[in-house]
Order: structure tokens, then sequence, then C-alpha cells
């Protein structure tokens, strides 16, 4: 009789991954024949530009699909330093560059190459789901800073001076935010950056996955950008997946100090090892091609947001703030909490809200809870108008028999 497996202390650490669980569910009920509405993915509905599909074939055709560099091809590095000097003022040459398959093997590869036992990674709530567990799995521990909706659910000075101790290596600074879409001024950046000087213990990874996806005139900059003095312990981590539309492409990069990049690149060769190539090569056309798609696109998701905030503050029990960028709001649902579904069901916390949307009007979002925040939830909306209005109606119609 085999011996029961007997699993790692790492795994043990983390649960999987919320939104991919609310995603797979949804997908689940709709093969049943259930009329389900997904606002739990965080992808865009757009389709991946034609000249970067053109770029992979092209690639696939002249038979560029043997093993690359572990972490990424010479000219995929060329293109993200120029990438970085045209859209941040921030000089990296290809040393300082890291190419790994998606933008959680870049911050897992980071964490494995720097995190000790008991080293402390401070992580602004709400958070992107996966923070957290890759931390916890790298053997650090989580410090999660809650900022909510009075603070624009932004990190504040003094929330970070408080929160930094001796073992602290990292923060995490993600803007625009997943999962609530907001963005951090220069100013504010510069506020979070002189309480870092005074810390040179601690390392900066920012998050800057959603980038181009901001609104309203609202000008981009990246903290390293803002604080040139920080430029020797950032690591600014992007990707192709949002602003192309390439999240199944699966590249994530980073760029940062010459001997954290040399670390993190034999990570990556004793793990996963380099991204695919032809995945590569449309990157490269991505970021050097044509970026006049992205005014149309955020035009629409513009318009997709306003409409989301609006229904959802008309909704009995939400509240929902007007975000900066990305494609996310995070409503809460405080008052909602205490009150009891015509089932007779109470509901005690936003999974149980989440949970019984779901049930009862077929609305598939992610609970606060994932995000470390609550009461509240996440609504993706990076799916067509229609199917928004219509879960609008019905979310609307959810809270409206609660009593």
């Amino acid at each position: 009789m085999a011996t029961a497996l007997s699993l790692s202390d790492a795994v043990n650490r983390v649960e999987p991954s919320a939104t991919i669980a609310v995603t797979t569910k949804a997908a689940e009920l709709r093969s049943a024949g259930v009329d389900v509405i997904g606002l739990g993915a965080g992808e865009p509905d757009f389709d991946t530009p034609d000249h970067i599909k053109e770029a992979a074939i092209q690639a696939i055709r002249d038979g560029k699909t043997k093993y690359p560099p572990a972490d990424g091809l010479p000219d995929l590095k060329e293109a993200i330093s120029a990438k970085f000097q045209r859209d941040n003022e921030l000089s990296y040459t290809t040393d300082q560059v890291h190419v790994a398959p998606g933008g959680k093997p870049v911050i897992y590869n980071a964490f494995v190459a720097t995190l000790n036992p008991g080293d402390e990674v401070i992580i602004p709530a709400p958070y992107w789901v996966s923070y957290p567990a890759m931390a916890a799995l790298c053997g650090g521990r989580p410090v999660p800073v809650a900022c909510g909706a009075n603070s624009q659910y932004k990190l504040t000075p003094d929330a970070l001076e408080a929160a930094i101790t001796p073992r602290t290596k990292w923060l995490i600074l993600n803007s625009p935010s997943n999962p609530t879409g907001a963005a951090y001024t220069a100013a504010e950046l510069k506020g979070l950056a002189d309480v870092l000087l005074r810390h040179p213990q601690v390392w900066i990874l920012t998050d800057d996955m959603y980038e181009h996806l901001v609104y309203d005139g609202f000008t981009y900059t990246t903290i390293a950008q803002a604080e040139p003095a920080l430029y020797d312990r950032t690591l600014t981590m992007n990707g192709v997946s949002k602003a192309y539309a390439m999240t199944g492409w699966r590249i994530g990069y980073a760029a940062g100090p010459a001997e954290l990049i040399k670390t993190m690149r034999k990570v990556i060769s004793q793990t996963t090892s380099n991204p695919c190539s032809i995945s590569q090569y449309a990157a490269i056309a991505a970021l050097n091609g044509p970026h006049d798609f992205l005014e149309d696109r955020n035009a629409v998701f513009k318009t997709r947001r306003d409409m989301v905030v609006a229904e959802l503050n008309k909704a009995e029990g939400l509240s929902c703030d007007t975000p900066e960028g990305a494609f996310y709001v995070y409503p809460s649902c405080a008052g909602a909490i205490g009150k009891t579904t015509p089932s007779g069901q109470k509901i005690e916390n936003d999974s149980d809200f989440a949970r019984e949307l779901l049930e009862t009007e077929a609305v598939a979002v992610v609970m606060g809870a994932a995000f470390g925040l609550s009461p509240a939830f996440r609504v993706s909306y990076a799916t067509s108008t229609e199917a928004l209005s219509d879960a609008m109606l019905r979310i609307q119609r959810f809270c409206a028999s609660l009593s």
C-alpha cells in the first residue's frame, strides 16, 4: 500500500488562485447550460493586433522554433530597453533585462533569488491575489497594509512608514491596480519614495502591467522615474498581456540592477527556462510596432468603466469609486452585509455576496476577501458592453431582493 503523499510546508502556506477559480466555475456553469455572465476574467476581450500575429507566423515560417537564451532573446531585450527609455525615461542595458513566461514567473524569480525565511514583503491591500502567495511560497512573510476607499485604495507614506521593519525586504507597488484600477500620480509616488529613501534595506518591485490602460488624461509614472535615487533598488516589471491583448502568449519582463537580473537568470535557467520563442518574436513586434490601436481600445474601456460605475452606484447597498486605469472596479458591498436573500440565506461577508449573486443571478465576480480587503468585490469590465449592461441589471435586481 502506497504511503500517503506528504505535501511541502511551502505549498501548504498558499491557496489556489481565487480569480482562476471563479473563471473556472463560471465556465463549468456555462457548459451546463446556465446563462452565466463572467466578470472575473483579468484579460482584455479584444484580439491580439494583426501585425503581432503576423510576426509570430513569420517566425514559425522562418524556423525560429529552437531554444532561445534562458531569459530572453537579445532582440527582445533591446526592444524592452527601448520601451523603458521611450515610455518611462529609464535607461537599461540588455544585461539589466529579464524575460519570463508571464508576469508571475518574473515576480517568483525575483523572490526566489532574494527572500530568506522571515523576510517581509509589504503588499498594499487590495492586492493581486498572487503577490502574497508567491512571497509565502518563497519563504517570505507577506505583510498586507490595508488601503481603503478613504485613501483611494492607495498606500500612503504614513502607512508605509508604519509597516517597515528591519526584516522588510520588498515593497510591491501595482499601478494601475488589480483589483481596484487605482493609479498613483507622480506626486504620490514621490511621497512614498521619500519614506523608502530613509530605509535603504527595502527594495521595490513595481508591477506596471496596466501602464497603457489609463483614462481621463491621467499621466502614467513609475516609481524609479518619479525618484531616480531609487533606480538601483527597483525592479520595474511589465509585460505584453494587457495592453496588447496577449494574455495567452505568456511574456512578462522586468529591468533592474544587473546583479539581481543575473541571479534571476540563474533561477529561470533551472526552472521554466525560456519563454516560447514564437511569443518572443510576437512581443518584439508589439513593443516596436504601432500603438495607435490603444487609443480606440481605451476609449471603449473608458465608456464601459463609466457605465459600470454609474450602474453599480444605483444598486442598493453598493458604492463604487471611479478608478484611473486598468479594467476593474472594486465596489463596496458593505450595505448588503447582514441582509438576507429571498431563499433565507444571510449575507455575512463578501464571499457570501459573490456566491449568492452567482447562484441567484448567474453573475460571476471575485469576492474582496481574495484581494485582502473586505467587504467588496471585483468586477472586470473587459467584456462586451451588452454583457455588462445585462450584468448590471442582474446585480441591481439581486441587491433589491435582499432584506
